[in-house]
């Protein structure tokens, strides 16, 4: 988050699109944990993951 101006939401994602990891409305100039099984992250706008009550587990897919 170096560099960011603003705060965002953010959902970690394995291989599956599984997500394995979740931050919320996280702050500017802050690192993140590690999510060692995580192989992308998705960054969204801050209030995203509440709104669209995603919890770990969750699957993340493209539409076609």
């Amino acid at each position: 988050m170096f560099g960011m101006k603003f705060a965002i939401d953010a959902l970690f994602l394995d291989k599956n699109g599984v997500v394995v990891g979740i931050l919320e409305d996280f702050a500017p100039g802050k690192m993140s944990r590690i999510f060692s099984k995580a192989k992308t992250c998705l960054e969204l706008p801050a209030g995203t993951i509440k709104k669209t009550r995603t919890t770990l587990g969750d699957v993340i897919s493209k539409h076609p």
